[in-house]
């Protein structure tokens, strides 16, 4: 069955392509062989503003550079994304970006006596790459992944995504053709397979 998949392209830097772009190009290659619809948002060529206040992350309209991603975001049944580990975490952009999009109304409704509210993107899974300098199994296991666990279930998980499933891609300063090569072929498959 084929799927309607969102691809987030979270790289904060626009100067040059990277890793990130490349995983994301096969995983978008991999799932349009098997005929699902593919969008891509490069959410570091997007201008909105920083969120400062409770009041503006509930009361004030989305920007409208931010209109067509959270459109298109409503719209697919599968997203991924994909973004470096910077500080142990997403990069602030990515964060930034999923604050503007992920808003009351559209991600989740408030619901009185339910402190977890109603979650409003149910029936969508996602799937989370991440591309790192340390090793990943050092991350997963030093580090217990804490980053990625909280997007996972504080974030995704909290507006409906389900299953959440993770790459963790390590050591990719140190990756040569061998390795890169089986990363996108893997990347490939998981398109293809819409998971």
């Amino acid at each position: 069955m084929t799927q309607r998949i969102l691809i987030l392209q979270g790289h904060p830097d626009t100067s040059e392509a990277h890793l990130c772009h490349a995983l994301a190009d096969h995983y978008a290659a991999g799932a349009r062989t098997q005929g699902h619809e593919v969008r891509v948002v490069d959410i570091a060529t997007l201008t909105f503003p920083l969120l400062r206040s409770q009041k503006t992350w509930k009361e004030c309209p989305l920007p409208d550079s931010l209109q067509e991603a959270q459109a298109a975001v409503g719209w697919c049944q599968h997203m991924v994304l994909v973004f470096p580990l910077w500080l142990g975490d997403m990069p602030a952009l990515v964060k930034a970006f999923l604050e503007h999009v992920l808003r009351p109304g559209f991600a989740f409704r408030y619901v009185e006596g339910n402190p977890l509210g109603e979650k409003g993107l149910t029936a969508r899974s996602a799937r989370v790459v991440v591309t790192m300098g340390m090793p990943a199994v050092v991350y997963r296991h030093l580090y217990r992944a804490h980053s990625i666990k909280s997007l996972e279930r504080n974030i995704l998980g909290f507006v409906g995504f389900s299953p959440v499933r993770e790459t963790l891609i390590g050591s990719v300063e140190s990756m040569g053709e061998r390795e890169l090569d089986k990363w996108f072929r893997k990347l490939r498959e998981l398109g293809a397979e819409a998971r």
